[in-house]
Parts: C-alpha cells; sequence; structure tokens
C-alpha cells in the first residue's frame, strides 16, 4: 500500500485536548471484523466483550518527564530539551533533541534549573534536531536522575498547545505503569480505570505485562510513498517469560488474546516463534506493521484514533481491514470521535 491510501481530512477540533473526565468514560467505537459492524459504546462497555480465561496484554512502561527548558550560555536564549535515551549512565551521556537546533553547535553549554545547578554540554550532532549532550552535575547517579525529575516536565505530544498542569502527571500515565523509559505514553492504556480493571479481574479476564518504552519514532512523519522503504526507530522491548507462558496458554486455549495498543502489538509482532508462539525477548524492535500483514499472536486490539498517514493508523488497518479501518474513521469523523494521545478508543475483535 501507498503513503496517501492513509489520507483522510480530519477537522482540527477532533484533536483532543484534554482526556476524558473519567478513564474510562471516554467513547469506544468496536469493530466486528467478521461481520462488519460498528457499535458506538463507552469504554466501561469494554467489559461485556470478554469472558473468563480470556487476555489482555498491557505495555507497563512509564513515561519520564522528559521535556526541559535550559537557558544557552552568553546568549540567555530559551532552549528545548527533549530527552530522548541515556546513552551512558556513568558519563551521563543522554540523546537528545532540541529546539531552535540551529542555535545549538558542539561546544555550546546550557544551563537548567533557577540555581543553574545542572550544566549540560553539547558534544556531538546526531541529526538536524538531534544532539548528544554530557550533563554536568556535582552529586551522585540518584541525585541526577532525580534532578532530571524536577526540571524535566510531562511531554504531552505537540500538537497540544495548551501549558502542562498537574492533571497531566496522572492522565498521561497508565495506572499501570511501572518500569520508567517512555517518552511518550501508550495511549491505549489510558482509558483503563482501577474499577475497571478490578471488574474485569473479577469476571475471570487475565492480564499479561511486556514493556516497550515508546519513543518519538512512532510518531514520526512517513515521508517516502512506498511504505515499504520507511525505516521505524528502534524501541527497547522486553517480553518476560511469564507472559510467554500466559500468552501462549491463551492461543492454545484458543481465547481472546487482546493487544492493548500498538505498542504492545509491536512487542509481541518482534518475537514470534514458527509456531505462531510468543518468544521471550530483550532487545529493540524496529517492526513496522502496514497492510497487508499476518499477525501472529494477538486476535483483538484496542487502539486510539490516530492522525492521518501515521504509522499507527497503519497498523490499525493491518488488523481491522483497510476498507473497514477507513469506513470506520470517516463514521468517527461524522460523529464527533476526539483523536491522537487523549482522544477516544477503538476495540477491534
Amino acid at each position: 500500500m501507498k503513503l496517501s491510501h492513509f489520507k483522510f481530512e480530519l477537522p482540527e477540533d477532533l484533536l483532543a485536548e484534554y482526556p476524558a473526565e473519567h478513564r474510562d468514560e471516554s467513547r469506544l467505537m468496536v469493530l466486528n471484523r467478521k461481520e462488519k459492524t460498528i457499535e458506538h459504546k463507552q469504554f466501561k462497555d469494554l467489559i461485556n466483550y470478554f469472558d473468563e480465561g480470556d487476555l489482555m496484554i498491557l505495555n507497563n512502561t512509564k513515561v519520564f518527564p522528559a521535556r526541559m527548558y535550559g537557558e544557552k550560555e552568553k546568549t540567555g536564549a530559551r532552549i528545548e530539551v527533549f530527552l530522548l535515551r541515556e546513552l551512558n549512565a556513568e558519563s551521563r551521556l543522554w540523546d537528545v533533541l532540541v529546539d531552535p537546533a540551529r542555535k545549538i553547535r558542539i561546544g555550546n553549554k546550557l544551563f537548567f534549573g533557577d540555581d543553574e545547578s545542572l550544566v549540560a554540554e553539547v558534544i556531538d550532532n546526531t541529526t538536524s534536531r538531534g544532539r548528544t549532550l554530557r550533563f554536568l552535575y556535582d552529586g551522585s547517579y540518584e541525585e541526577f536522575r532525580k534532578k532530571l525529575e524536577e526540571l524535566g516536565e510531562t511531554p504531552l505530544p505537540k500538537y497540544i498547545k495548551r501549558e502542562v498542569n498537574e492533571d497531566d502527571e496522572e492522565r498521561y500515565q497508565t495506572i499501570y505503569a511501572k518500569h520508567e523509559g517512555a517518552v511518550a505514553a501508550p495511549t491505549a492504556g489510558l482509558h483503563f480505570s482501577k474499577h475497571l480493571m478490578k471488574r474485569l479481574e473479577i469476571k475471570g479476564v487475565d492480564f499479561a505485562e511486556v514493556t516497550l518504552h515508546v519513543g518519538l519514532g512512532t510518531f514520526s512523519a512517513v515521508e517516502v510513498e512506498d511504505l515499504s522503504k520507511h525505516k521505524m526507530d528502534s524501541e527497547q522491548a522486553i517480553i518476560p517469560d511469564e507472559t510467554v507462558e500466559i500468552v501462549n496458554k491463551a492461543i492454545d486455549s484458543k481465547r481472546r488474546v487482546c493487544a492493548v495498543g500498538t505498542t504492545v502489538m509491536r512487542a509481541v509482532e518482534s518475537s514470534v516463534s514458527s509456531d505462531n508462539h510468543l518468544n521471550s525477548f530483550n532487545g529493540w524492535t524496529n517492526k513496522f506493521i502496514f497492510p497487508p500483514y499476518d499477525f501472529s499472536i494477538a486476535n483483538c486490539m484496542i487502539t486510539n484514533f490516530h492522525t492521518p498517514k501515521s504509522t499507527l493508523m497503519m497498523m490499525a488497518a493491518a488488523f481491522a481491514g483497510y476498507d473497514f479501518l477507513m469506513e470506520a474513521y470517516d463514521e468517527a469523523v461524522k460523529e464527533g470521535y476526539k483523536f491522537y494521545s487523549y482522544g477516544d478508543a477503538m476495540l477491534i475483535i
């Protein structure tokens, strides 16, 4: 398929600036692939589509406050620094994006905080906006990481123009987040409340966890018409033995196996055995899923509504079927569903 197949008109007012008042009361569109039906529900109605022994796979990554603001030495220019990944803990080297990038060159120093107790030196250029920074801080590694968290803010997507508020610190994080390392939330999981998870548990629905630390590459624009030529950025993924055992048991029992989000789907599809079962994994994946694609692990998927030409929309189309997904997106626009990170959800069964 071509990039142009994933173009559609998305009114700007359908981009969700704020989350729903209650996590599990966002809207839910249910797509039945076999019957080709579309239903309009609330997210908490999800429980009606799962039975005892069915399985949900969750991404337990935790978003860290990756967006910081510093001042350039001498000029005092305000520079946004977006932390992407730690390269070396001992040397305090980080891979970052800077904005405006044209002002930041190798050798420049940036000062953070009112007391300027944290300093970073630019030691390399990686891409047009990418830089490698060495942080200079008098203190232990634990104190240094705490300082980063104090000075950083919740990395809401750029489409949200408002200021970050205290609610975002809680709501741009799943309730089951455990392992810090993501710079963007696995947004399908944002709709789960403690109450809904308890109800699912009582019904006998099982849960298994993977970790995929979401990077900005997930949201990078596709710039080639031929999708087979697009290269995804690598993201760290961990699938523990315990999860493998739970997932493979559900597959063998012919249960509903639901990937909660595109990040979970990418993680599990990155480690498939020859007999279409899940293998344990600890490494990096640059898996890019677009139509046509044969899925091996999950037979059900929860995902948000995605923006035109995004890799996330392409994966949803591969799972739902391209024509069916485009029909659903047309319906979503007409019905005023909210799109993107704080938007509404879709259950594809």
